[in-house]
């Protein structure tokens, strides 16, 4: 069998990407975010408990505001242990009332630039280890190719 995420083979619909994801990771909820001409992210997928008002907050997010946000900024990994005790104003304020607890967002890097984003969390603490960090870098360079300029 292929290893993640080369096993995604073909797929190119951005919630089922998510889901194989998650369920590669044990994670429960998760979020695709693209850029777009508008030099703003757009989310293409979610999954998990999100409130009404968290997912009207995250349809649109700005680069450098929030994890998915900082993710495409910094071009790098944005990770909490604990999403509802977090101080360090990574996250929106908002972003408690989907009960996640650890979560981490990486950039989709196309060609050295952050293209999107790809966050995961689950509902427990949760600390990635440098192998999972890689492998979701990796899967995220994946989905940006796949998934830039939908």
């Amino acid at each position: 069998m292929a290893q993640f995420p080369a096993n995604l083979g073909p797929v190119a619909d951005p919630s089922e990407l998510l889901r194989l994801t998650l369920e590669h990771f044990q994670a429960e909820t998760g979020t695709i975010h693209v850029l777009e001409g508008d030099g703003v992210l757009h989310l293409k997928a979610v999954i998990g408990n999100v409130p009404p008002p968290v997912l009207e907050a995250v349809r649109v997010v700005p680069v450098g505001k929030g994890l998915a946000g900082l993710a495409v900024e910094r071009a790098e990994p944005v990770t909490v242990c604990n999403l509802q005790t977090d101080t360090s104003g990574q996250a929106k304020p908002g972003a408690r009332a989907t009960g996640v607890q650890g979560s981490i967002c990486v950039p989709m890097m196309v060609e050295g630039r952050a293209v999107g984003a790809l966050g995961i969390g689950t509902y427990r603490e949760r600390t990635f280890s440098e192998e999972e960090v890689a492998l979701l870098l990796e899967t995220g360079r994946h989905m940006g190719r796949k998934l830039w300029n939908l």
